[in-house]
């Protein structure tokens, strides 16, 4: 797979959207002590589960293969002049 560069700060970035879009959707949202592991997991099932993001085959289903998932999302969802995608 390609670097993508910014992948830190656009992960981080998903993960705040996401979480405001599951927290709109009813989810009373993740406790201080929900580990990041989780917190992309649950995310990633959610957007795909709404049919935002294409599903990975269960066998790759890796930590990493979820992050660069939701990094693509964050990606293709930000606008292009944003400054994270330059």
């Amino acid at each position: 797979m390609k670097k993508i560069k910014n992948e830190a700060e656009l992960l981080k970035k998903a993960i705040e959207v996401a979480e405001k879009y599951a927290k709109g959707r009813g989810y009373q949202g993740f406790s201080t002590n929900t580990s990041a592991k989780h917190k992309v997991e649950s995310l990633y099932r959610l957007l795909v589960n709404d049919k935002l993001i294409t599903p990975l085959p269960e066998n790759k289903e890796d930590l990493a293969s979820l992050k660069r998932r939701l990094v693509m999302w964050i990606s293709n969802q930000l606008p292009a002049d944003h400054k994270l995608l330059k």
